[in-house]
C-alpha cells in the first residue's frame, strides 16, 4: 500500500480541479503517438495518423485521452485504492490488447509534461514530485497483471 502524506493527497486533488482533463489527454496521447511512433499500432482503427497535425486533430485520439483522463481523475479521486481501480484495465492491456507495458510510463510522461504546461509556475519540484509518484503508481497498477 502506497503512504500519502497530505501534501501529496491535497497536490494530487489540486491539480485535477484546476486541468481540463480532456485537453491534457488529447495533447498527451497526441504527443505520445507523435513522439513515439511505434505506439501506434494499437491505434489502427482510429484512422489517419500520418502526421503530427493528422494526430492532433484526429477525433478518436482526443476521445480516447479524454477516457485516459478521466481513468487518472478517478485513481485521483481513490488514492488508497488505485491498483484496485485499475484491474480490470490492465487485464484488458495485457490480455486482449497485448500492449507493451513500457508505453504506460511513456504517456504518463507526455501527461506530466502536459499537466506541466497547463501549470506553468504552479507547477513547482514539490507539486512534480508528487505527480510523479502518482503516476508511477498508475503506471505500476496498470502493469500489474503483467507480472
Amino acid at each position: 500500500m502506497v503512504k500519502w502524506s497530505d501534501f501529496e493527497r491535497a497536490t494530487i486533488a489540486d491539480i485535477f480541479s484546476k486541468i481540463d482533463t480532456g485537453a491534457v489527454g488529447c495533447a498527451a496521447l497526441s504527443r505520445c503517438l507523435t513522439v513515439y511512433p511505434w505506439t501506434q499500432r494499437y491505434f489502427s482503427k482510429f484512422g489517419n495518423l500520418s502526421s503530427p497535425d493528422a494526430i492532433a486533430s484526429n477525433p478518436k485520439v482526443a476521445a480516447h485521452g479524454k477516457v485516459v483522463m478521466g481513468g487518472f481523475e478517478k485513481a485521483a479521486k481513490n488514492l488508497d485504492d488505485i491498483k484496485n481501480s485499475f484491474r480490470d484495465l490492465s487485464v484488458l492491456h495485457s490480455e486482449k490488447l497485448q500492449v507493451d507495458p513500457d508505453n504506460f510510463k511513456l504517456l504518463a510522461d507526455c501527461v506530466t509534461i502536459v499537466v506541466a504546461g497547463q501549470l506553468g509556475k504552479a507547477f513547482t519540484s514539490e507539486v512534480h514530485a508528487a505527480f510523479e509518484k502518482f503516476l508511477a503508481v498508475v503506471v505500476s497498477s496498470l502493469r500489474k497483471q503483467y507480472y
